[in-house]
């Protein structure tokens, strides 16, 4: 096959990963920025240009979309839609995962574990919003953040309320979420290709840190799931109409609960600590389900 991975950074260890384990299978690999394609619409011929040349004759494509450029690499996801090739994930699902507000009510409406979540931009009723969540202490985030920017543990009443003045001074929509004391700065990390969790690790943050980020200085070991926890990733990344994701999990003492659903999960910190070839996984996947014309997103919220 020929196979496209959209990437803005070729040397990043997940775009390298992709590479060697398509061509160790015999596969034609190419990277794609896809922030300096083109794209021509149209009805009949519609195309991508690269360097000057239309995009041809590709099989499938891997969307590795940084968070930030999120609308423009979902559009190039979309025209090769367009144009028949089968995607690792289609752009909906991209579009769908990206938006924390609405991936939290679609997984809501399907009955997977959540932390009680409240949601707000220029409230007055700020004490409502705090008891929403049971109280401090609580986790309060801008809609916005990634990898962890933007995501604050208000430990006291007064200090969640300060916060949530300061983030309505930004003009920012924000979400409020229970705080999971006993997960004890550690979540799971599920990645799921094609309705299977083939990997999962625990991840640990630093001392004095609640976020678990790997980048963080977070610590990661293989874990096993519980059956519970594996059904909970495989239902969200459905949920979300992924067929390849990485969904964290939070230890609650109501079960599992589900973090955030990641439509581009990095490699590195998953085959590292559990010894598990995910890219070639990705690439086996596409082997078996890549069909030109094939679109399975069927999800209408």
């Amino acid at each position: 096959m020929k196979i496209a991975i959209l990437s803005q950074n070729e040397a990043l260890y997940s775009t390298r990963r992709l590479i060697e384990a398509g061509e160790e299978r015999g596969h034609e690999m190419r990277v794609i920025n896809y922030l300096r394609c083109y794209m021509n619409i149209t009805s009949h011929r519609p195309s991508i240009v690269y360097n000057d040349k239309p995009l041809e004759n590709f099989d499938a494509i891997i969307p590795r979309i940084g968070a930030s450029k999120t609308f423009y690499g979902t559009a190039v996801v979309r025209q090769f839609e367009v144009m028949g090739v089968f995607s690792t994930n289609e752009s909906q699902a991209i579009s769908r995962s990206r938006d924390k507000l609405r991936c939290l009510q679609i997984l809501a409406k399907d009955g997977i574990g959540l932390p009680v979540t409240g949601f707000a931009h220029d409230t007055q009723d700020i004490d409502g919003l705090i008891e929403t969540v049971g109280g401090a202490p609580l986790v309060i985030k801008l809609l916005e953040g990634t990898q962890g920017i933007g995501v604050v543990l208000a430990e006291t009443y007064q200090a969640a309320k300060s916060v949530i003045e300061a983030f309505r001074g930004l003009d920012a929509n924000i979400l409020v979420q229970e705080y999971i004391k006993e997960a004890k700065g550690a979540d799971l990390r599920c990645f799921v290709i094609g309705g299977k969790v083939v990997a999962a690790m625990k991840r640990q943050g630093a001392e004095g840190e609640f976020r678990s980020n790997l980048h963080r200085g977070g610590k990661a070991e293989k874990i096993k799931l519980t059956p519970e926890e594996r059904s909970t990733a495989i239902r969200a990344a459905k949920a979300m109409g992924l067929r390849v994701a990485g969904v964290d999990l939070l230890r609650s003492n109501h079960g599992p609960v589900v973090m955030e659903v990641n439509s581009s999960p990095g490699l590195e910190g998953i085959e590292k600590a559990t010894e598990v070839d995910v890219a070639g996984k990705i690439i086996d996947y596409l082997d078996k389900n890549a069909v030109p014309g094939k679109h399975s997103d069927r999800i209408k919220y």
